[in-house]
């Protein structure tokens, strides 16, 4: 019986073991209880991305601690307030999606100040959105934000990660070629002969042969006028 025991807190305890080194996760449209989403524990310590999307969200007072929690996306919940807790549970947010929520008043996200390395706010769709001067006021409320749903203060679109990312590992350079098609020369910069000058070379070898033909002929015509002079030769001497 002990041994069953021990097999199960061994068992359990792996599982926690690869939920810490876990560094993303999403839960996007899982069922929420009290607070509570589905598949999201206190194991995940090691989280850098977690994604809630669309969970029925409306406080994130039961949210776990995550300490390495870089990348947080709750858009389409229920969330106004309670977003205090971000700042004690999350410390280390540098990304925060709350599009979609029911955010209506600076207040609401005022508790945002103390995130001190949020540098990207999204609030699309939420009513907060519709008040005068909403974004100089929501810049002046969280000078540490750089961009807000997406922009910057002078309108500057914010880099995408993921754009890089692709361009980084997608297709080569313009400016390369096939190699096998440089091979032979019919495509390339340069590496296969000159169209021009192998025309050239063409005419000069179909010249030659053409010299050669001929030059037989000549020959003949050489020897016939060498031998005519002959026969006149010992004409004048017999003369």
């Amino acid at each position: 019986m002990c041994n069953n025991n021990s097999s199960l807190v061994s068992g359990d305890q792996t599982a926690v073991n690869h939920d810490q080194k876990i560094a993303e996760l999403v839960v996007d449209n899982s069922r929420c209880a009290d607070g509570e989403v589905d598949g999201l524990t206190e194991a995940f310590t090691g989280l850098e991305f977690l994604s809630m999307v669309n969970v029925g969200l409306s406080s994130l007072a039961k949210l776990p601690s995550l300490p390495k929690l870089h990348k947080l996306e709750l858009s389409d919940n229920n969330l106004c307030g309670s977003l205090g807790t971000l700042s004690e549970k999350c410390p280390n947010l540098t990304y925060l999606n709350l599009s979609g929520n029911k955010i209506k008043e600076l207040s609401n996200v005022e508790a945002l100040q103390n995130l001190k390395s949020l540098q990207s706010l999204d609030l699309f769709n939420c009513d907060i959105t519709s008040l005068e001067d909403y974004r100089d006021s929501v810049f002046e409320l969280l000078p540490q934000v750089t961009y807000l749903d997406g922009f910057d203060q002078e309108d500057n679109e914010a880099p995408d990660s993921e754009a890089d990312d692709e361009e980084e590992d997608g297709a080569a350079p313009a400016g390369d070629y096939d190699e096998d098609e440089d091979e032979d020369g019919s495509e390339g910069g340069g590496a296969g002969p000159n169209r021009a000058d192998q025309d050239d070379d063409d005419d000069e070898e179909e010249f030659a042969e053409e010299e050669e033909e001929e030059q037989p002929g000549v020959q003949r015509e050489k020897r016939k006028r060498d031998v005519d002079d002959e026969g006149e030769d010992d004409g004048d001497e017999d003369d």
